[in-house]
């Protein structure tokens, strides 16, 4: 096949996942949160800084994307540097002259392993395990002392599915819990921290969405689903910041009864945040808003934030009906 056609292949596929991404609103807002924790708490503040900087962050989750899918193949790797080892020993078994090479001749990691899209990407930005070849040594480890690779490697026969699904285990139960990985990606960049989980979840669905019949063309998942998210992030982001001043009030109007300081600094952040989404995007439901905000708080203030979020927002949103400052357009919603 010619790389032009290769690529018209690729094109084509990619239309199939469009409604497949990477970055959906939901870490979109997270990152808001972020970028602004920092924003407020540091020097040199700059709406155009904090965008540029906002956009960095989640190009870098992507990169994280990328390279933990490189992670199978590195572990694929070595174990075939483990089998060349035994071979070459100086007085190898029968055992290590006739290997059972089920796991390397996995045919998922196969199709990743030549796939366009990834091939590019990695080759592009650059990303590799070379200089963490103890973590990639560990997780292998880890893998051969499952069960569920004894089940793999001792099956009659296996399949295109059952090679995808051994990796799908590989990620759930290994790789997302493994300490170790957390703390080499954690080193490897301060923008990887805390997204190991979420960017193993859209790994697991893209492992799902293979399809040995595409080949190298198979399509990955792309950054944005479109450019519309891509606003969402820039206006929620100006919203906070613009109008930071008048939705801290609104806040204090409305946590009177509380003694200020005894209030989490992000508990405030998550609030003006969900206020801005509030105000500035009438097709996003109220429920929508509040749902996505006081998971968040829940997920990253404290024990008691989701039920003090969702108080004060469901006091401030009757306020702004009242007063007749919320519209809401009733439409489907693509949150």
């Amino acid at each position: 096949m010619s790389e032009q056609k290769k690529r018209c292949t690729f094109a084509e596929n990619l239309k199939s996942v469009q409604k497949a991404f990477m970055i959906n609103r939901a870490l979109l807002r997270i990152k808001i949160i972020q970028i602004l924790y920092s924003f407020y708490k540091g020097d040199g503040k700059s709406l155009p800084l904090a965008e540029k900087e906002l956009f960095h962050s989640i190009e870098r989750t992507y990169d994280l994307y990328f390279h933990l899918l490189q992670l199978s193949v590195e572990i694929t790797n070595y174990a075939a540097q483990r089998i060349d080892s035994r071979r070459n020993k100086l007085r190898p078994t029968a055992e290590d002259m006739n290997p059972n090479t089920r796991f390397i001749d996995n045919a998922f990691i196969r199709q990743l392993a030549t796939n366009i899209q990834f091939n590019e990407y990695m080759t592009n930005q650059k990303l590799s395990w070379v200089n963490d070849s103890e973590i990639v040594k560990s997780l292998y480890e880890k893998v051969i002392a499952s069960d569920f690779y004894s089940d793999y490697m001792n099956a009659e026969t296996v399949d295109y599915a059952a090679d995808k699904d051994i990796w799908r285990k590989i990620y759930k139960k290994i790789l997302l819990q493994s300490e170790d990985l957390d703390s080499s990606i954690e080193d490897q960049s301060i923008y990887w921290v805390d997204d190991i989980e979420l960017v193993i979840s859209f790994i697991i669905k893209t492992i799902k969405r293979f399809d040995l019949s595409n080949g190298i063309a198979q399509p990955l998942l792309p950054m944005f689903k479109d450019e519309e998210d891509a606003e969402f992030a820039r206006k929620l982001l100006r919203g906070v910041i613009t109008n930071n001043e008048k939705y801290r009030e609104l806040i204090d109007q409305h946590t009177r009864n509380w003694e200020i300081d005894r209030i989490a600094y992000m508990d405030i952040l998550i609030m003006q945040v969900a206020i801005s989404e509030l105000m500035d995007f009438p097709t996003i439901p109220v429920n929508v808003t509040f749902n996505e905000y006081i998971e968040i708080a829940k997920n990253y203030s404290t024990e008691k934030s989701g039920t003090f979020v969702n108080g004060v927002l469901d006091n401030i949103v009757n306020l702004l009906k009242k007063d007749n400052k919320l519209i809401k357009v009733v439409m489907f919603s693509k949150d």
